[in-house]
């Protein structure tokens, strides 16, 4: 078995986080993500990742006999295992961990950036052996768990305290969603140095506030309908809509975390079901579609040391299909769709798999 210490991967990937401090002091994360649940019983976990720069993320195929140590506050050796299953997904800055994949029993998980709301878990030396970095969760979970039961049953068992994160100086304020393939979902928390755990029957995930404040949120659009509106009396005057989509008059239209969940139940809920995993996949794209941020849309008020605008952009958007376990993808720079077949895979590899997701937009000429 390969053993690669998690920490070790950090210092590894010290140059390329180096440059994300030119953005920003804080980096924001402004990712959205839905369930969809096919005819044929695929479950289908889409999402985006924003950044304010380059990530430089790869797709990586974790190995079954993978060995892990993760990362502590003090520095000391963290939780060490094994990986059970292997995985594939998305990595950042040369992690040798992920931020969003699936395993080969169909379990999903991915990272999301919690500003002002993440509260992690108060750490002492004696903790060391169950302690795991925030960034290091979705890797040690996908390792580990078949299904989002598993998952419930033990996270409690590993600390998850502020870990700084050398290169940039803290400790990345995160939350997590995570789907199996019966369709559960569960959304995972830290706030005020305690574990919240939370059913996520809509299956949609963004960032700040906590995940409960924005299932109640939903409760000020009751008005919300997939039906246009019908005309309206108004005195002697029939008010009729202007056209298509008056149901979903007033529906939120900005980047905010609130506005984007309200948004992605609205999609989600509404587009009618795929018959199989492949076409729900599609229709997943197209939904994230509408969360696609494109460069300088959503920006910092003060520029970087450089002078530098800070803005998030849609780095990259990825699907992946909990029962065919494929992972679908497309960049910023490509929006191609792009797909890993774990199961074609060698899933006994000695060493992770590393697979470059750069490359600029083929456009196809089709002048006759």
């Amino acid at each position: 078995m390969k053993r690669l210490p998690i920490l070790r991967g950090l210092v590894s990937a010290a140059v390329a986080c180096a440059t994300l401090l030119v953005a920003a002091a804080q980096p924001a994360l402004a990712c959205t993500g839905i369930r969809l649940i096919a005819g044929d019983g695929a479950v289908v976990h889409a999402r985006t990742l924003e950044f304010a720069i380059d990530l430089q993320s790869e797709l990586v195929m974790v190995p079954r006999g993978y060995s892990r140590t993760g990362a502590t506050p003090d520095g000391a050796p963290g939780r060490k295992w094994v990986s059970k299953y292997a995985s594939v997904g998305m990595n950042g800055v040369g992690l040798p961990v992920l931020f969003d994949g699936l395993n080969e029993k169909g379990l999903a998980a991915g990272i999301f950036y919690f500003p002002t709301s993440a509260g992690y878990m108060p750490y002492a030396t004696a903790d060391a052996d169950s302690t795991l970095a925030p960034w290091e969760l979705v890797s040690w979970m996908l390792e580990n768990f078949a299904s989002v039961a598993e998952v419930r049953a033990d996270i409690a068992a590993v600390t998850v305290p502020a870990v700084v994160f050398g290169p940039w100086g803290f400790a990345p304020e995160v939350h997590y969603i995570v789907h199996d393939a019966s369709g559960a979902s569960l959304v995972i928390e830290y706030v005020d140095g305690a574990l919240k755990l939370h059913d996520a029957p809509l299956g949609v995930m963004t960032n700040s506030p906590a995940y409960d404040w924005h299932m109640a949120n939903l409760r000020n659009y009751v008005n919300f309908s997939v039906n246009n509106a019908p005309p309206v009396q108004v005195g002697p005057v029939t008010l009729r809509p202007f056209g298509q989509g008056s149901g979903m008059l007033g529906l939120p239209g900005d980047f905010t975390p609130p506005s984007r969940f309200v948004r992605a139940v609205a999609f989600s809920q509404s587009v009618p079901p795929s018959a199989t995993g492949d076409e729900a996949v599609i229709e997943a794209f197209h939904i994230l579609n509408q969360f696609d941020i494109p460069k300088g849309a959503a920006r910092e008020r003060e520029k970087d040391a450089h002078g530098n605008v800070v803005a998030d952009y849609t780095i990259w958007t990825s699907a992946a299909d909990l029962k065919a376990l494929r992972y679908y993808f497309r960049t910023y720079d490509n929006s191609a769709i792009r797909v890993a077949d774990l199961m074609a895979m060698d899933l006994d590899a000695k060493d992770p798999v590393r697979i470059s997701i750069a490359g600029p937009e083929v456009i196809q000429d089709v002048t006759p």
